[in-house]
């Protein structure tokens, strides 16, 4: 396992010695809780403290509240209840509230996950206090700056003091960016819980919500989410995917973000259209279940893209890049940003191509912790 060199100013981390660490999650979106679960029941078997500080960014019960009684997480320890807001607003309020917590807590590493504001406002939060950071699925990139989430990815990456990268391709964008000796590959906690919930929901029926909406008869269908900038900001280029959406030929169970939602309302943009099923988003064990049963995928989220992949499903990527490239071979995904294609792709069957294990084999939270302990 690569060793990061000693800064000057930090701290040496225990774990070394032998003495239990002191280690605080911050997490505040639906897909950092999805991550957190696995690590906070890797944590839970060892002498460690695990602290989780929520944010708040998603604070709607179905994108926060719910994950973590249905993936068993440890209620939080600290809940900034920051909501909504600009990028710049969301992140100050978060940094604001964050350096008193950290201040004192004083953990011996605040690990952040993935690439929201959240992830961002953690890491600069503990530099400036000179706590140590890992960020877990460092690595990641789609290289495409007009992503937010691009910039958090990046930034964080050249803060972070330890980086736990998910994949091979990972580890070869930051050996590029020179940080090879702070990266250790743990693989993907996303495929830890995914692979745990598939063979809990296995042969259960469909939740009742997309149930009702197929009328009880669910036959093929697929199940969308869109809620990314680049999809939603622009009214004409929204009304585009809604309409393209609404046109396919088999029902669709959109599972529609705040975000989208807001937007179609600001814009006039209806989302009742016939086999069109817009419902509210999914706990995270229905989710896994509405798309076991699906015919397909059509997505703009990288959680979803790599979870359909997981879970044996064609998807269908709304954008031009995927920070998931591994996805791409053997036509599991698909990028269509332009929605000349949606129609056909969507509707073909499942590729025959083996997916092998680029993410890993469900064990990458037993892996962050050992990292954490080598330092």
């Amino acid at each position: 396992m690569t060793k990061h060199p000693e800064q000057p100013g930090r701290p040496e981390v225990p774990g070394r010695s032998g003495r239990p660490l002191t280690v605080l999650s911050v997490v505040g979106a639906r897909p950092q809780f999805v991550k957190l679960a696995p690590v906070a029941a890797a944590f839970a078997a060892t002498g460690h403290r695990h602290l989780i500080v929520h944010t708040g960014q998603h604070y709607d019960t179905r994108m926060s509240e719910v994950f973590f009684t249905d993936l068993a997480i440890p209620t939080p320890d600290v809940h900034l209840g920051v909501g909504s807001g600009t990028h710049g607003a969301q992140t100050g309020a978060m940094l604001t509230a964050l350096d008193s917590v950290l201040a004192e807590r004083r953990p011996d590493w605040v690990l952040v996950y993935g690439d929201t504001n959240s992830t961002l406002a953690g890491t600069l939060s503990a530099v400036k206090q000179h706590l140590r950071v890992a960020h877990l699925e460092a690595g990641l990139r789609s290289f495409n700056r007009r992503m937010p989430e691009e910039h958090n990815r990046v930034l964080t990456d050249h803060a972070a003091d330890l980086l736990l990268a998910p994949t091979d391709a990972a580890m070869a964008h930051l050996s590029g960016e020179g940080l090879a000796g702070r990266s250790v590959l743990v693989g993907d906690v996303m495929t830890d819980v995914c692979f745990g919930v598939r063979d809990a929901v296995a042969g259960t029926p469909l939740p009742a919500e997309l149930d009702e909406a197929l009328g009880g008869e669910p036959g093929g269908y697929l199940v969308a989410t869109v809620h990314r900038a680049d999809n939603t900001d622009d009214p004409a280029r929204l009304a585009a995917v809604v309409d393209a959406l609404a046109g396919l030929d088999e029902p669709v169970a959109l599972l529609a973000h705040p975000r989208l939602v807001a937007r179609c309302a600001e814009f006039g943009i209806d989302l009742a259209r016939p086999g069109l099923h817009a419902l509210p988003p999914l706990a995270y064990p229905d989710m896994v279940r509405a798309v076991l049963g699906s015919r397909g995928v059509v997505t703009d989220s990288g959680g979803l893209q790599k979870e359909a992949f997981l879970l044996g499903v064609p998807c269908t990527t709304l954008r031009t890049e995927t920070e998931w490239t591994e996805t791409l071979a053997g036509g599991w995904n698909v990028l269509d940003p332009n929605l000349t294609q949606l129609k056909e792709l969507a509707a073909r069957p499942a590729p025959t191509a083996e997916r092998g294990t680029p993410y890993g084999d469900g064990h990458a939270a037993r892996r962050t912790v050992e990292a954490l302990e080598a330092g």
